[in-house]
């Protein structure tokens, strides 16, 4: 008996994809710490990523990947400047949440 072959189509894609951004909007909403607050931000730019290359691959258009690689460059940006404040913020107060971060506006 031999298996049929699967192929994963862009319904497949996108429905992963909507189900990353779930699982990084339903972290954002949940979760107080700071850092898993950011992983989950970037979990929702990764599946906005994956809905663009994977419409971009079915129309046959680049400007999709395009889109990505200027997302992704903004995102690297966000992550060193983001995460050393954050890790900056976390050493001098170990125990700090979003709540917390909020009254460290000058």
């Amino acid at each position: 008996m031999m298996l049929a072959e699967i192929t994963p189509t862009t319904t497949w894609y996108l429905i992963l994809a909507a189900v990353v951004f779930g699982i990084g909007a339903v972290g954002l909403m949940i979760r107080r710490n700071p850092l898993v607050m950011f992983m989950c931000i970037e979990l929702m730019l990764n599946a906005a990523n994956l809905t663009f290359v994977a419409l971009s691959v079915q129309l046959g258009d680049i400007d999709g990947q395009t889109a990505v690689f200027f997302v992704m460059v903004v995102a690297a940006a966000e992550v060193v400047v983001g995460l050393g404040i954050l890790v900056s913020i976390l050493r001098a107060r170990p125990g700090a949440t979003a709540d917390d971060l909020a009254e460290l506006k000058g």
